[in-house]
């Protein structure tokens, strides 16, 4: 068994308590990990042929298939390594290669994604679909967000709680601006990103679109604080009182410029 192949094998047996199953005689080496809960399945591991994959033809590959949600695949297949799902629903499961051209890190993400995914089918247990508002610090030292928003109209940024697609998610630039700038919406969520600096780690990521600009003015952290909101230390809800006063600041301003690419 390769080094990648077997190091995933592991990482399932050792967090997830999953053994692999053979269930083909016709294909001994296609391994099948299903949730403990419920049975379903969340991984194949299989060994295919290029020509299958749209890859070279006689040439076998080290694949495994895990489930996605249906917004992320066109994301995730735009990815290097990352294939259209081999003999399986092709909206809600991809094949990823064990040849190296997707790290450990990310493929092991993919496969907590995976189990997550399909632990919920048939659980009772459902995915969030109304919309939730947001907020979000940013260090203005670290990150130049209007240089992005300026450039691109969106920014990819790191995603640490349940934001679903179609989330508005406000921004608030940290000291010396203190305010609250930005009004975006949830393109793109649970995006696989690997990055870490030894300082800051970033392993899920969400494509945030500008919808609005506030002046400096508008939303301080001193009127936040008559608001509800004293500080914002991470991702957090955005309370009833807070939101009114922004959805009443973003219908009275103009429309953010449109931007030339």
């Amino acid at each position: 068994m390769g080094g990648l192949k077997e190091r995933l094998f592991g990482y399932a047996r050792e967090r997830y308590g999953s053994e692999p199953e053979y269930l083909w005689k016709r294909y001994p080496d296609f391994a099948v990990f299903r949730c403990a809960a419920n049975k379903k399945w969340y991984a194949i591991s299989m060994g295919v042929d290029g020509k299958s994959l749209g890859l070279e033809k006689g040439v076998k590959y080290e694949i495994v298939n895990v489930k996605c949600s249906p917004l992320m695949t066109g994301s995730l297949l735009a990815m290097k390594g990352i294939l259209p799902a081999y003999h399986m629903q092709k909206e809600q499961w991809v094949s990823v290669l064990l040849d190296g051209t997707v790290d450990e890190e990310q493929l092991l993400g993919l496969l907590d994604m995976s189990y997550e995914l399909a632990s919920q089918s048939g659980s009772g247990k459902r995915l969030r679909t109304d919309t939730k508002e947001w907020l979000i610090p940013a260090a203005p030292a670290m990150y130049d967000v209007e240089q992005d928003f300026r450039r691109d109209g969106a920014i990819i940024w790191k995603q640490t709680s349940d934001v679903i697609v179609g989330d508005t998610v406000y921004i608030y630039m940290a000291a010396p601006i203190s305010a609250i700038m930005y009004r975006c919406v949830a393109e793109e969520v649970n995006i696989p990103y690997n990055y870490d600096d030894g300082s800051y780690r970033i392993k899920k990521a969400m494509k945030l679109k500008l919808t609005h600009r506030l002046a400096q003015e508008d939303m301080p952290l001193s009127e936040m604080r008559k608001l509800g909101v004293s500080a914002v230390r991470g991702a957090r809800g955005v309370p009833n009182t807070l939101s009114c006063r922004l959805r009443e600041l973003c219908r009275s301003g103009e429309p953010p410029q449109a931007v030339s690419r």
